[in-house]
């Protein structure tokens, strides 16, 4: 880890805490559900990225970003930073640098899988599709951290509830992404997906409560659209869009349906304790002629997982594995478990282990455990 010889005497107040936003939403929404839950004030950083800059190349730098479109990075100097995506690195590598210059020591905490040595940080919190190696800094978590309280569905709920009053019960919901790495969500996966959900909620009696997210390509919505005859509600996704009623649909919803390419939607959906149907795109047969960009680049992905550096590439189907496992979701038509999953312990060893970073060495991860306030969980 960087700065080892500065200074590590315990905080007496809350540290400073700065979050780093990037360009993905699912990650921006892991980085802040980690600085909410540990309680400590923070400030959140964005940033305007410069295109064509080599980033993967860059040390300690901001030649990465475009510094007057971009969040100040001045003094007082944090004490931790909690960001993901390699874009990020060498803008963390700078700041740590900069606080060192006046003998401060920032701990960076990164989540997901850093570009960098992991000995340049002092924790990553990662998931089973990295294929991060054992190591004393890096937390292996089941699945990805999440914003779902029971406080921030309750209150989407009770706005929603009137809005949605008039569909018949019981709800499905489903969560749609987009084309990633070794899967292709393209309009023909969109008409396979409407079909079965219409037949789930048909089966049900109930309605669809339907939203794209960030990463949905145009027409996606209008395929899955006119195939479906049950009762829906549509949300298309978008930036400039305040009523987006994704935690609403997660805290009403009866059972819930993600498209198998998003760990951050599927596990925010898991977090809710209700059934939940993973739909396979790896399932979604097509024809050779069908063959588009993103299905070449699909294919690339693969081959690529087979042959090339794990660093390169993501492998999503250990997620779904260790979900279905551990009984918190199935493939869409499959029967659903007997059982109910257990709960999520992921977010309580982030914490645990975030915090540890800020008492002395002999104190350890029980003080570390002993301070989390237990309101959080």
């Amino acid at each position: 880890m960087l700065n080892r010889r500065l200074t590590q005497e315990p905080f007496a107040a809350a540290p400073r805490v700065w979050v780093l936003l990037n360009h993905r939403a699912g990650e921006n929404s892991q980085v802040l559900a980690l600085a909410e839950t540990l309680g400590w004030p923070f400030e959140v950083k964005r940033f305007a990225y410069r295109r064509g800059v080599p980033y993967l190349l860059l040390k300690a730098s901001l030649a990465g970003i475009r510094r007057q479109q971009s969040d100040p990075l001045t003094p007082p100097w944090p004490d931790l930073i909690i960001s993901a995506s390699a874009r990020n690195e060498p803008i963390c590598f700078w700041i740590q640098n900069q606080a060192a210059k006046a003998g401060k020591r920032v701990r960076l905490v990164h989540i997901g899988r850093p570009w960098r040595r992991l000995e340049r940080f002092d924790l990553v919190i990662t998931t089973p599709q990295y294929r991060l190696p054992q190591r004393p800094n890096v937390l292996h978590n089941s699945a990805t951290l999440h914003r779902v309280t029971p406080a921030r569905l309750a209150q989407e709920a009770s706005y929603w509830r009137p809005k949605l009053a008039h569909l018949p019960r019981p709800y499905v919901a489903v969560l749609i992404g987009g084309s990633s790495g070794p899967y292709v969500l393209d309009r023909a996966a969109a008409r396979v997906l409407a079909v079965q959900v219409n037949e789930l909620a048909g089966a049900l009696g109930g309605s669809l409560l339907v939203t794209t997210s960030a990463r949905t390509a145009r027409g996606i919505l209008e395929a899955f659209a006119a195939q479906i005859t049950a009762p829906a509600h549509l949300f298309g996704w978008s930036r400039a869009r305040a009523d987006n009623p994704y935690y609403a649909y997660l805290a009403l919803a009866d059972q819930i349906v993600v498209t198998g390419d998003s760990v951050s939607m599927l596990t925010e959906a898991c977090a809710t304790g209700k059934p939940v149907h993973i739909f396979d795109l790896g399932r979604v047969h097509r024809r050779w002629v069908d063959l588009s960009i993103d299905r070449l680049r699909a294919l690339v992905y693969r081959w690529a997982m087979d042959w090339a550096p794990k660093r390169l590439t993501r492998d999503l189907a250990k997620v779904h594995e260790r979900m279905i496992a551990e009984g918190r979701a199935v493939w869409l038509g499959d029967p659903l478990p007997g059982r109910e999953s257990a709960d999520f312990a992921d977010m309580r060893r982030a914490v645990a282990q975030v915090r540890s970073l800020f008492v002395p060495e002999s104190q350890g991860l029980l003080s570390s455990c002993a301070a989390m306030n237990p309101a959080f969980f």
